[in-house]
Formats: structure tokens, C-alpha cells, sequence
């Protein structure tokens, strides 16, 4: 093997090696849009997303729980974050859809606004959530940073926690 192959060989090599480390300080998130503020979990945490559909009403539960709906055999429930963040009620729209979360057995659907798209954030861009939220039992994970905007990632384990 020629002197000048081994250096294209051992150059790419590096340069793999490279785009490995670089992909252990990247964090991957599924973002989506409430009101007017632009959300993230992370992407594992997302089960699937879908467009609308029919739920059945359960009576009892929090305003913001819209009911239950059957995903391929699987009751389960459907919360629309607008009401569960204080936001006031919107008619669905061509844009909103469903996001199903899932965080080991726990799973619920959630119905955004608008979906944004996948987002690749460094971790260094990703701060903690502000100074005014204090302890353990905040929905916020933390505040990721890109060119022009701010990105709150939200802990899918709190926001499957059942209150109802």
C-alpha cells in the first residue's frame, strides 16, 4: 500500500473518530411549538406523532386532560398542553398534532400546535432551566441555545406524571 494511502486511509479514520466524539456532546430533540413558544424533549422519548383524531370524553379529570384514545389497542390519555401550561383554549388546526411520550411503562398522548422539527443541540448551548423555578418539580429540563432563538426542553417524566 502506497505511503499516500495510508495517510487518506488514517486521515478518514481520524475524521470518523472525530464526528464520534462530536456526537456524544450533541443532544437530539423533537421540537414543537405551544402558544408561542417553541419546545423540545428528547428524541427517544418520543413515541410517535399523529395527526388528530377521534378520543372519548372521560369525566373527573383536570380541564386539561381532553380524554383517552385507542393507539393500535393501548388506551391511552390525551392532554393538551395548551390548558396544562395556563395557555387559553385554540381549535385545532391543519398543523396540530399528537405526540405520544413514553418514559419506561408510563405513556400519554399530547397535543401540540405545530411540530418544528428534529434539533440538534451541543450540550454546552443547553442551560439550566431559569433561576425562577426552584426544585425537583419543574416540567424544565433546560433552555437550549440556537442562532435566534431559545428552546425550553421539557422532562418527559414530569409531564407523564399523573395528577388525575
Amino acid at each position: 500500500m502506497s505511503d499516500k494511502l495510508k495517510q487518506i486511509i488514517n486521515k478518514q479514520g481520524e475524521q470518523q473518530g472525530e464526528s464520534l466524539n462530536q456526537s456524544d456532546d450533541i443532544v437530539q430533540l423533537v421540537g414543537f411549538v405551544i402558544g408561542e413558544e417553541e419546545y423540545a424533549i428528547p428524541i427517544l422519548s418520543s413515541q410517535e406523532i399523529i395527526k388528530p383524531f377521534s378520543w372519548t370524553r372521560v369525566p373527573q379529570v383536570p380541564k386539561y386532560v381532553m380524554g383517552v384514545f385507542n393507539l393500535r389497542g393501548a388506551v391511552i390519555p390525551l392532554i393538551d398542553l395548551r390548558l396544562k401550561f395556563g395557555i387559553s383554549d385554540k381549535k385545532h388546526s391543519d398543523e396540530t398534532r399528537f405526540i405520544v411520550m413514553k418514559d419506561g411503562d408510563d405513556v400519554a398522548g399530547f397535543v401540540i400546535d405545530r411540530l418544528t422539527m428534529a434539533i440538534r443541540i451541543k450540550k454546552t448551548d443547553i442551560g439550566p432551566a431559569p433561576d425562577t423555578i426552584h426544585g425537583d418539580d419543574t416540567m424544565i429540563d433546560g433552555v437550549g441555545k440556537q442562532e435566534d432563538k431559545i428552546i425550553t426542553i421539557l422532562k418527559v417524566n414530569k409531564l407523564l406524571e399523573r395528577d388525575f
